[in-house]
């Protein structure tokens, strides 16, 4: 156990899933470390269908620039997101670990040779997915993940990526906002539909 997050300040991975079932999520007070549980209106989604790939990622995926793994370095994938001032305190990363050791949480790599260039985890529940983070540390890694991503969740009849806030980023990849209530309806309808995500 990582100093910083002993098992009495972890999030019960019971909970953590309820909650997720109930369309909401944790985040870290960046100053405090306090834990507190968001359901934003309207929610942000990435319709499977929707995502857009410009040519010059078009162009990386076709010279297959990254390899690209699953769950093959999860919690390099976690801390790697984490960033200055960052919601992912380590009571969130090693919350996040224990929802990984329940194959319920997943990271793709994108990877250089053997440098992990970039990534994105998140939670599978049901035919829903939710992203929780990315990051990049070369050009057009994450976004390279995320290609692959939808391409999973296609291949395996999944009917929800949840992607939580909109940012002009996901927005410039096709993500769009969403009433809560709707987003609320679709969860519950996904959540009724086991998928297997590896």
């Amino acid at each position: 156990m990582t100093p910083g997050a002993d098992r009495q300040s972890l999030i019960d991975p019971d909970i953590l899933l309820r909650a997720y079932g109930a369309g909401l999520f944790p985040m870290a007070d960046p100053a405090t470390g306090s834990i507190s549980w968001h359901s934003p209106d309207p929610r942000a989604i990435l319709e499977l269908g929707d995502l857009k790939v410009a040519r010059s990622l078009a162009r990386v995926l076709k010279r297959k620039t990254y390899s690209v793994t699953v769950d093959a370095a999860f919690e390099r994938v976690v801390r790697s997101c984490r960033r200055p001032q960052t919601w992912i305190s380590e009571t969130i990363v090693q919350s996040y670990l224990r929802l990984h050791e329940r194959a319920v949480a997943h990271s793709l790599e994108c990877w250089s040779g053997d440098r992990l260039a970039g990534g994105l985890y998140g939670v599978c529940l049901g035919a829903a997915f939710f992203g929780e983070s990315m990051f990049s540390v070369m050009p057009d890694a994450s976004k390279v993940a995320l290609v692959h991503l939808v391409r999973r969740l296609k291949d395996r009849d999944y009917e929800l990526l949840d992607v939580q806030f909109q940012t002009p980023h996901l927005e410039s990849l096709g993500a769009r906002e969403i009433p809560g209530s709707e987003y609320l309806a679709r969860l519950f309808l996904a959540l009724e539909k086991p998928r297997s995500f590896v």
